[in-house]
C-alpha cells in the first residue's frame, strides 16, 4: 500500500476521498467524546478541573504522533530523496505546532488549579512538551530561512529526526525525573487507573484527534503537491 501511494498520482486519488471521510469521523468521534467528557462526575482529587483532561490528553498524543509523522517522513524524504515524502513533512510540521500548543495550553489552565502556578519549569514532562513544539517552530523556522528549497528541505529534515530523540524524553521523563506531572494512567503496568467513565471519553476524544490530524494533513500534502506543480508549470513556461 505505502509503494501504491507514494506516487502523486495515486496518492491524490486516494486522499480526495479519504481525507472527507476521516473529517467526518473525526467530528464524529470529538463531538462524542467531548459530550460525554463534559458530562462525566466531578474527580474525588481535581474535581471539574479534570474535564480538562478530555482536551488535553488527546491534543497530547496528537503532538507526538504528529513528531512521529515528521521524523519518518524526513527519514524517507533524506535517504530515497522522495519528494512526496518531503512534501508530507512539510505539510506536518504546522500541525504538529497547533497540537503541541494546544497542549500546553489546556496543560496550563489544568495546572493553575492543580499546582497554583500555570507553568512549573522544573517538571520535566512540560519543559520536554515545549522542547516538542520549539522543534516543530524550529523546523519551519530552518526550510523558511534558506532560499534553495532544496537545502532548506534537508537542513530542516536533519533537525527533525534528531528531534525524534525527544519522544522517548516526553514519555518516560515521569519515570525518570521527579515532577510534579502526574505519570501514566492508561499504559502501565498492573492496567489502567481511570474509571471507564473517563476512559471511553478519553479514548474516543483521542481517537477523533487523531482521526483530525490525518484529514488535515492529507488536506495539506494534497495542497502541497498542487503548490509544486503549478511553480514547476511556471518555470517551465517562463523558460519557453
Amino acid at each position: 500500500m505505502f509503494a501504491a501511494l507514494a506516487n502523486p498520482h495515486r496518492f491524490l486519488a486516494f486522499s480526495r476521498w479519504a481525507a472527507p471521510i476521516l473529517a467526518v469521523v473525526a467530528t464524529g468521534l470529538i463531538a462524542w467524546g467531548v459530550w460525554l467528557g463534559l458530562n462525566v462526575p466531578p474527580d474525588y482529587q481535581q474535581g471539574e478541573t479534570v474535564k480538562i483532561m478530555f482536551i488535553h490528553v488527546p491534543a497530547a498524543w496528537t503532538s507526538m504522533l504528529a513528531y512521529a509523522c515528521l521524523g519518518g517522513s524526513s527519514f524517507i524524504s533524506l535517504v530515497f530523496r522522495h519528494a512526496l515524502a518531503d512534501a508530507a513533512a512539510k505539510a506536518c510540521a504546522p500541525l504538529g505546532a497547533a497540537f503541541t500548543g494546544m497542549s500546553l495550553v489546556t496543560g496550563s489552565l489544568w495546572g493553575r488549579p492543580m499546582w497554583g502556578a500555570w507553568w512549573v519549569w522544573g517538571d520535566a514532562r512540560l519543559v520536554s512538551v515545549l522542547v516538542l513544539f520549539l522543534l516543530f517552530l524550529g523546523y519551519l523556522a530552518l526550510r523558511a530561512s534558506i532560499d534553495d528549497e532544496a537545502k532548506g528541505a534537508r537542513a530542516a529534515e536533519i533537525l527533525a529526526l534528531v528531534g525524534l530523540i525527544n519522544l522517548p524524553i516526553i514519555k518516560f521523563s515521569v519515570d525518570w525525573w521527579n515532577t510534579l506531572h502526574q505519570g501514566d494512567s492508561i499504559m502501565r503496568a498492573g492496567g489502567s487507573a481511570l474509571a471507564p467513565v473517563y476512559m471511553t471519553p478519553l479514548l474516543l476524544a483521542g481517537a477523533g484527534f487523531s482521526a483530525a490530524f490525518g484529514a488535515m494533513w492529507l488536506v495539506r500534502i494534497r495542497a502541497e503537491i498542487w503548490r509544486r506543480r503549478a511553480n514547476s508549470l511556471a518555470l517551465q513556461a517562463a523558460l519557453a
